[in-house]
């Protein structure tokens, strides 16, 4: 099961993952997250809370298996893991954190993501896209191919204002409880992948391996903070090493 990030979809991950993942035996099974992808045009706003969610991913899944996260995908898998021990046979977190650990961390995220929706919904989701493109964050997204980057492009401009908005205000890092203090309880045997580039993730991806009884770091050397995207052959090759190790 493959979560995505926020103003991704099921298409985001792309061929060479899906490939990729077939090539080695298994058999992906792709979510569209609230406000997202197939889900753009569903605005209930009970749908875009964390328990909804995650009863989302549950029925879209075959479980036991493993499950795989990007960024904001990569915070609702680990709720759904802390959720749900039993049904995650492996966990992969990429470019992930369990959160903010402070209320006030969180407070002053719910204002800057709710400041964000209400730009998104003023000006368009392709005015917002090419800002959000432009953040150092993706930065190094810039070496790669023009072709791959106009995919990712337009793949982002199908989403709508109102699904991103209502994502971001149910689902935003603000929004959602930290897991920080439950960490360690989870005993999910986990991969955390960072790109070398992205040093805020490589960071927390640290932090949360010195924490997780079970969970292993991968720094992807050339990368940022889209490790599929820019390194998928990389990806591909230390995700099926971790879920066929023993």
């Amino acid at each position: 099961m493959l979560l995505h990030g926020f103003t991704g979809s099921s298409d985001s991950w792309g061929r060479l993952i899906s490939d990729g993942l077939v090539s080695v035996g298994c058999s992906p099974v792709l979510c569209d997250l609230p406000g997202h992808g197939s889900h753009s045009a569903d605005l209930d706003p009970r749908h875009f809370s964390l328990e909804a969610t995650l009863t989302r991913v549950e029925h879209a899944g075959v479980w036991p298996t493993d499950l795989i996260g990007y960024s904001m995908g990569g915070r609702v898998a680990l709720h759904f893991a802390a959720a749900y021990p039993t049904k995650v046979r492996r966990l992969i977190l990429e470019s992930a954190s369990p959160g903010l650990a402070t209320e006030a961390e969180r407070l002053g995220r719910q204002a800057n993501d709710e400041a964000l929706a209400c730009e998104i919904e003023s000006h368009g989701v392709r005015e917002f896209i090419r800002r959000w493109e432009s953040l150092p964050l993706f930065e190094s997204q810039l070496q790669l191919p023009n072709p791959v980057r106009a995919k990712r492009h337009a793949q982002r401009l199908r989403n709508t204002e109102a699904g991103l908005a209502s994502a971001l205000r149910g689902l935003g890092t603000g929004a959602l409880p930290s897991l920080w203090e439950a960490l360690p309880s989870i005993q999910t045997r986990t991969l955390i992948i960072a790109g070398e580039l992205d040093t805020k993730f490589v960071e927390i991806g640290e932090q949360m391996t010195a924490v997780l009884p079970e969970a292993q770091l991968c720094i992807v050397p050339g990368a940022g903070h889209t490790v599929h995207l820019e390194r998928p052959r990389h990806w591909v090759k230390v995700v099926a090493e971790f879920m066929y190790s023993t």
